[in-house]
């Protein structure tokens, strides 16, 4: 784990404000305004710094993700913290197209292929996906229920609809 400088800043967004960290290397952290766990892992010995250059990019990167492009997640030098199983989920992640989606589902059985065992349960996936560090960069937002319907999200049900819906993105919307 780095232990050097932390840089932080906020993105004023069209899903709400987001908070960006950084360490000299690679972008380590981006939550959403209430999800359930923002700013988790952020050392508590950090810096606003909106000039630093990784935090820069972001913010390009998310600037033109907003305005309807496409900006790829490997454009991006990336380092969320998480366990080995974690990773794993969020490298598939990190594979999935812009304005499609994968189920807990599709992306246990993944796994289970990867690692010469008979199945893996959607409910661990499910735990990995929800711990997602770098939110929408890795796009936790483009996993649905089995059915198509939006289940889980950390930043909420509604702004996994709201960014999915920008992208095009087929599902089932929940009832109101």
């Amino acid at each position: 784990m780095n232990t050097g400088a932390v840089f932080t800043a906020k993105y004023s967004s069209p899903i709400g404000e987001l908070l960006l960290s950084a360490n000299e290397k690679a972008l380590t952290g981006l939550w959403i305004e209430g999800q359930k766990h923002y700013g988790a892992l952020l050392s508590h010995i950090s810096e606003e710094n909106s000039n630093s250059p990784i935090i820069k990019s972001a913010t390009l990167w998310l600037n033109r993700y907003f305005n309807g492009e496409k900006p790829a997640p490997c454009e991006l030098p990336l380092e969320p913290t998480g366990s080995d199983f974690q990773r794993m989920v969020w490298d598939i992640l990190l594979r999935i197209p812009y304005g499609e989606v994968i189920t807990y589902g599709d992306i246990a059985k993944e796994i289970a292929l990867k690692k010469g065992i008979d199945k893996m349960s959607a409910q661990a996936v499910g735990g990995a996906v929800g711990r997602n560090p770098i939110s929408i960069i890795i796009p936790c937002h483009r996993v649905i229920g089995a059915n198509g319907e939006l289940t889980g999200y950390d930043g909420g049900i509604a702004i996994k609809q709201q960014l999915l819906s920008f992208e095009g993105a087929p599902f089932i919307p929940n009832p109101k």
